[in-house]
């Protein structure tokens, strides 16, 4: 038995709980190296990782984003400077299986108190179903990832990561990350404990925005370039149909564009959804082709200049308005 292999898995479970309150002693001078004061050096992986970083830590923390705006968060290739801030940070917050290249270097840092929000909710695979609320349509969903998935997504066996684009599970990740944070800095909990809770109320209000806003529409079926969305799709009783998979950049196959067509037509879709950082030549080619619309539905891998709003909060809202017109909300 490899044993170092199993190290990981029990030591990100057990940070979470147990390993993180020797860090208190020593993240006061390691930071005010770093000319932060007194605050705890934080690294997260990507935007959704620094968002929860930075609402939950708000004044105790230094958030820094190993993935900068505008870069797919997939293809992510780190600076050896990178490398060793990681080493240097007091607490490192990922979602395993999104980028290889920070799973590795964080298992190489030697940091101990590394948090994977992976284990803070229950990830699914949605290779072989589009939406569990949805049995009629089998045969279709079968198909989901089966063109263009190019991505490891951790030992997960094809599990999807995307859980923040459910805020309903990005809450329960948003809380582990506050007890963690506790853990972490117990000076500060109390702030943490407020942070979190302030933080969660919103997502919940969120969720109760799309419930409301998803529950009464023309088509349940939105087509998109990038499948991110099978979490989001199961929580509101929607079909993901995604074109080539989880991965942005792939080419669909002439099959699978025939197929969308023949669903697009069946289901009622009325739009063909791209995101903001990769590009749109496929859904223009695929809206040309099936008379369907196109529209921007963001993954929120990134904040950019072209994100439809400055955070989370706002761009999550802005999808739903995306929503709700693709699918005819009465």
């Amino acid at each position: 038995m490899n044993v170092r292999r199993l190290i990981p898995t029990t030591a990100v479970a057990g940070a979470v709980v147990l390993g993180l309150t020797a860090l208190s002693a020593c993240s006061t001078s390691d930071a005010a190296d770093g000319g932060n004061g007194d605050k705890l050096k934080v690294t997260a992986s990507f935007y959704p990782m620094q968002f929860l970083a930075e609402r939950i830590g708000g004044e105790h923390v230094a958030v820094t984003s190993l993935t900068k705006p505008g870069v797919e968060p997939h293809d992510l290739e780190l600076t050896p400077r990178q490398i060793g801030s990681i080493s240097e940070s007091d607490y490192v917050l990922y979602l395993k299986g999104i980028q290889p290249a920070v799973d590795d270097a964080i298992k190489q840092s030697g940091v101990k108190n590394t948090v994977d929000a992976a284990t803070l909710t229950t990830l699914e695979d949605h290779g072989s179903e589009v939406s569990g609320h949805d049995h009629g349509h089998e045969e279709e969903a079968h198909e989901e990832h089966a063109e263009g998935d190019g991505h490891n997504h951790g030992e997960e066996g094809g599990a999807d990561p995307h859980i923040w684009l459910d805020p309903v599970k990005y809450a329960e990740v948003a809380k582990g990350v506050g007890k963690s944070l506790e853990k972490a800095d117990p000076d500060h909990a109390a702030d943490y404990k407020k942070n979190t809770e302030a933080l969660v109320g919103e997502l919940n209000k969120l969720n109760t925005a799309y419930e409301t806003g998803l529950k009464n529409t023309a088509t349940k079926t939105f087509i998109t370039t990038h499948s991110a969305f099978g979490y989001l799709a199961e929580r509101y009783g929607l079909t993901q149909q995604g074109i080539a998979g989880i991965d942005p950049e792939a080419e669909p196959s002439p099959a699978r564009i025939q197929e969308i067509h023949t669903i697009a037509e069946k289901e009622k879709a009325t739009t063909v959804f791209f995101e903001t950082l990769a590009s749109d030549r496929t859904a223009k080619t695929l809206a040309k082709d099936t008379g369907l619309k196109t529209g921007v539905l963001d993954p929120l891998e990134g904040i950019t200049k072209k994100s439809q709003g400055a955070d989370y909060l706002e761009v999550m809202e802005s999808n739903l308005t995306a929503l709700q017109k693709a699918l005819g909300a009465k």
